[in-house]
Formats: C-alpha cells, sequence, structure tokens
C-alpha cells in the first residue's frame, strides 16, 4: 500500500510541473538575433572582416546573414567580397533552412549558388551559376551557414557531440563535432570561457574548430579553419550587438 502525504503530492506536482515547463523550454529556445563583427587572419596578418546577424523576416521566418570582406593588405590587390544568407523556419523543435544563397565577387572571381530546401518533398535543389540539380533530404540538414547558430542552439540544450547533414559542394556531406572540453579565449571584446568543438573528419587534414562561449549564448567567437596545405585561416570576435542587451 503506498501511502502520500499532502506534502509528497504538491512536491510531485511542482517536479512535473517543472520538468514540462523546462521540456517546453528547451525545445522553444531560440538564440536572441544579434549582429556580430569579426577579424580573420592568416600568417599572422589581418586578411578580412565579416559581419553577420540573426535577425527575424515578415513572414514569420529567419534570416541569419553573413558578409566577408578583403582586409589589410590583401584588399589593395582584390576586391574580394563573399556574401552568405539563410533563410528558415522554426517549429518549434527543428531548424529548417528554405532558402540558402552564396555569391562571391573578386578580381577575377564571380560564382553564385542557391540552394533550396522542399521539406514536403523531402528535396533539396543547388543551382550553381545556372546549372541545377537534385537531391534527397537526410536528417537534421542544414545549409552551410545556418548549422553555426544551430551550434548555439545544440549546445544550449545541453547536446555534447553534435551531427549534421550539410548542403556542401553539390552533396550531403556529415558535419560531426566532437566536445574538446572547455578553454578561456582572449578576444578585443574580453576573455571569455568556451566550449571547444571540432569537426571530426576522419582520414581527412582539414579541420575546423570552433570556441563557443556560454555567457554569449554559445556565439562562437573564435573559428580556426586548417586547408589540406596546412594553411590556417583564424576568425575572432571583436564586437557584439545583441537588442536589450
Amino acid at each position: 500500500m503506498q501511502i502520500r502525504t499532502a506534502g509528497t503530492v504538491i512536491f510531485l506536482w511542482v517536479l512535473c510541473g517543472t520538468l514540462r515547463w523546462c521540456s517546453a523550454e528547451s525545445l522553444t529556445t531560440l538564440p536572441r538575433f544579434f549582429t556580430a563583427d569579426y577579424s580573420l587572419h592568416s600568417m599572422g596578418a589581418r586578411i578580412a572582416v565579416m559581419h553577420r546577424s540573426f535577425s527575424a523576416l515578415s513572414n514569420g521566418g529567419y534570416l541569419y546573414h553573413s558578409e566577408t570582406r578583403a582586409a589589410g593588405l590583401l584588399a589593395l590587390i582584390r576586391n574580394d567580397i563573399v556574401t552568405e544568407s539563410s533563410e528558415w523556419q522554426f517549429d518549434g523543435v527543428e531548424i529548417k533552412p528554405v532558402n540558402y544563397n552564396y555569391r562571391h565577387d573578386g578580381n577575377d572571381t564571380k560564382r553564385n549558388v542557391e540552394i533550396r530546401f522542399d521539406w514536403q518533398e523531402k528535396m533539396i535543389t543547388t543551382t550553381v551559376n545556372g546549372s541545377s540539380w537534385q537531391m534527397r533530404m537526410k536528417s537534421r540538414t542544414m545549409d552551410k551557414l545556418l548549422y553555426q547558430l544551430a551550434i548555439m542552439r545544440d549546445l544550449s540544450m545541453g547536446k555534447k557531440d553534435i551531427s549534421y547533414s550539410v548542403a556542401d559542394g553539390g552533396q550531403l556531406k556529415n558535419y560531426d563535432f566532437v566536445s574538446l572540453g572547455e578553454e578561456r579565449v582572449q578576444t578585443p571584446m574580453g576573455d571569455f570561457q568556451a566550449v571547444k568543438l571540432e569537426r571530426f573528419k576522419p582520414g581527412s587534414k582539414r579541420s575546423t574548430v570552433l570556441w563557443c562561449a556560454p555567457e554569449l549564448e554559445f556565439l562562437p567567437i573564435r573559428v580556426e579553419s586548417v586547408e589540406i596545405d596546412g594553411s590556417t585561416t583564424t576568425a575572432v570576435i571583436e564586437s557584439l550587438s545583441v537588442p536589450g542587451r
């Protein structure tokens, strides 16, 4: 025979209500809107500046936008501008990309990429400089820009090892990230404790490491990319604006 006192019943009712609230909160929470500026460095020199913003659209969706421009001595010989934008929806459970655009304009470079995501038909249509092809979606599909915003949400929900299927280079690639613990990171904005994530690619000499600051809703404050030839590019946050912060 099980006997419950009034105090026990009240405690269980409060606990269940708290668990339901926590579950709903974890499902519906997105990072706050923000704009952030980064500087990009390679071989000890500042080579570019990058501006990123997360905002709402009038149709109920969201926009994540990035613009990178050559800077420093590099800007004297090149006028490259790389623009990326991701329009997406959030259904309370999943972040779903809808339309991704990439544009690279430079002295001798011009590349336009558009990727459309049809969630009803589970199809992805990629168009590069006017040529199009299709492929089927997989679970947790992202575009090359949006996955970095999705990482912020996943880390805030307590996830450690994170995986996405990313539409990249005309195919779906597995982006698998493993946690390497925490480190203190110096930036022009100050020092932050950050979760260190590395994209795990078996057999590849390429690597991507992100440092995401819990104090800033897990916004990446430093990103380091290593190419096959060993060249390294590092992006470091310089400023951040969050409405109401």
